[in-house]
């Protein structure tokens, strides 16, 4: 079964990585029917050949999870599309203060209806 995964490169704690086609039985480190790519996790640089990509998956190549999910998140190009998270976490007492203020200007809300309702 031919497969499309990872090859991992690099030194100690600092990997990079190649996109290959390569045979399900092989090594990790085995040689590749074909090199799609090449991917690095700390500088979130990827260049990857999409188009040979889609050809190896209609032929019935297996992708393993990451390398779906970089194959989603490319552009024409074979650039990764690096959307960073808008949303912050919030300590314990930043979410219970923003809670209180939801329901003050609940409140509010409610308030200033009832008083519109009242006038008419």
């Amino acid at each position: 079964m031919v497969k499309i995964r990872l090859k991992r490169l690099g030194y100690k704690k600092n990997p990079t990585y190649r996109i290959v086609v390569i045979d399900s039985r092989e090594k990790r480190q085995g040689a590749p029917i074909e090199e799609l790519g090449h991917y690095n996790p700390k500088t979130k640089e990827m260049k990857l050949n999409k188009v040979s990509a889609e050809n190896w998956i209609k032929k019935g190549a297996k992708v393993s999870e990451t390398v779906t999910y970089l194959i989603k998140n490319c552009d024409e190009n074979g650039a990764l599309v690096y959307n960073k998270k808008s949303e912050q976490k919030l300590s314990r007492k930043a979410l219970a203060k923003l809670e209180e203020q939801k329901k003050q200007e609940a409140e509010a809300a409610q308030a200033s209806e009832s008083a519109d309702t009242s006038k008419e």
